[in-house]
C-alpha cells in the first residue's frame, strides 16, 4: 500500500510539472495570455503622438496671505498621456488658515476635455502659520480635443473658507 502511495505521489507530482509546458502550448495557440510574450512592452494606444499641446500652469489667490505657485510655467504633451505636476503652497501668516482651489480654463472648451486623476482642488487645504505644502495634480488631456486647440492653460485660485464652513463629513459648525 505504502509503495502505491509513493507512486501515486510521484505520478502527480510529474503531472503537475507537465502540466506547465502544457498550459505554455495552449496560451501560444490561443493567444489568452501573455504570459509567453515577455519581449513585448505594454503601450497606452489612447496616446496621441502625432501631436502636441501645450500647457500652461497658472496660480492665484484671492484674499489669502499665501504664496502659491507651480513647479513649471508650462510643458508640452500628447493628448492621452499621463501627466504629473506640482504646485507650492506657503502660508505666509501667523495663523491657521484653511482655503480651497477652484480650477479654470483657458480656452473654455478645454474643461471638457481635461480629467483629473488626482488633485488638491479636490479637498479643502488646511495650512499651518508658516507651512510650505507640495500639492499633487496627476491629469490626462483627452485625445477629443479638438486639433485647433494647441494651447490650454490650467489657472487655479485659491479662496479662504470661511471659519463657519463645517469640516467635511461632520455636521457641525464652529464660530
Amino acid at each position: 500500500m505504502l509503495v502505491r502511495l509513493a507512486l501515486f505521489a510521484v505520478a502527480m507530482f510529474g503531472f503537475g510539472f507537465a502540466m506547465v509546458p502544457f498550459y505554455r502550448a495552449i496560451c501560444d495557440v490561443t493567444g489568452l495570455n501573455s504570459i509567453t510574450k515577455r519581449d513585448s512592452v505594454p503601450t497606452n494606444t489612447q496616446v496621441d503622438t502625432s501631436r502636441w499641446v501645450t500647457i500652461e500652469f497658472d496660480a492665484n489667490t484671492r484674499g489669502l496671505p499665501w504664496s502659491f505657485a507651480p513647479g513649471s510655467r508650462s510643458m508640452r504633451v500628447h493628448p492621452g498621456e499621463l501627466v504629473h505636476v506640482v504646485y507650492e503652497v506657503r502660508n505666509q501668516s501667523q495663523q491657521v488658515i484653511v482655503g480651497q482651489a477652484i480650477p479654470s480654463y483657458g480656452p473654455q472648451i478645454a474643461a471638457g476635455y481635461f480629467r483629473k486623476l488626482e488633485c488638491f482642488c479636490f479637498q479643502k487645504q488646511q495650512l499651518e502659520p508658516g507651512e510650505t505644502r507640495q500639492m499633487p495634480v496627476v491629469f490626462v488631456i483627452d485625445p477629443l480635443l479638438p486639433k485647433e486647440v494647441a494651447t490650454v492653460t490650467l489657472s487655479y485660485t485659491f479662496f479662504e473658507l470661511n471659519a463657519a464652513t463645517p469640516a467635511a463629513g461632520s455636521g457641525k459648525v464652529s464660530g
